[in-house]
């Protein structure tokens, strides 16, 4: 495990904003990148600590998430949410109907392109020394780190919001929700630790 947190490490060390925030919140999520771009800062609240994963956006065509298990509210561990408001605090896209990562080129009317953040991972990764660094890396760190973090497998498998659970991981229900924040906030930390 202390591989994969050293090499997000010197990953995230070579990116710039916003695709250092939207890396951020895939790894501490298991985000597709589909959903993080597809992100507005209405679905952020703030009192709450929470973010609403609602839709996905494709070739820059908004649609549903991949699967109905995917649509789902997430509890923010504060340290991320501190993240997320110096971003929105930053960005010249900041109205609570904007995208949370609005590319400038489109004048803020759609979000950064999914081949710019591709090319972006990649470049990243060069520099870092890292083999080919692909958007879904990040959500197989973040299964990796729950397992880690000592998550149980119903706490993982409710994070990781896969539409298809066996019926004995039903039984849970939503009876987990201390487990997952718990589980989040391990994830957060690892993402974090050491960074400026």
């Amino acid at each position: 495990m202390p591989e994969a947190t050293n090499e997000f490490r010197k990953f995230v060390a070579h990116l710039e904003e916003p695709i250092r925030t939207l890396a951020l919140l895939c790894v501490s999520f298991g985000l597709r990148i589909s959903e993080a771009l597809a992100l507005r800062w209405s679905d952020v609240n703030w009192l709450q600590g929470t973010v609403e994963i609602s839709r996905g956006i494709v070739m820059q065509h908004v649609g549903d998430v991949k699967t109905t298990e995917s649509a789902r509210s997430m509890v923010i561990d504060a340290e991320l949410l501190a993240v997320l408001k110096s971003w929105k605090q930053t960005s010249q896209f900041a109205g609570e109907d904007d995208w949370m990562f609005a590319s400038p080129v489109k004048i803020g009317r759609l979000p950064i392109s999914y081949p710019h953040v591709w090319q972006t991972f990649q470049d990243a990764a060069r520099r870092a020394g890292l083999p080919q660094f692909g958007t879904h890396t990040l959500r197989h760190t973040y299964r990796s780190w729950l397992d880690a973090a000592g998550a149980p497998i119903a706490v993982q498998q409710k994070l990781m919001r896969h539409a298809d659970i066996l019926t004995t991981m039903n039984i849970y229900g939503d009876v987990v929700t201390d487990e997952m924040r718990q589980a989040h906030s391990k994830v957060v930390r690892m993402a974090l630790r050491d960074l400026n």
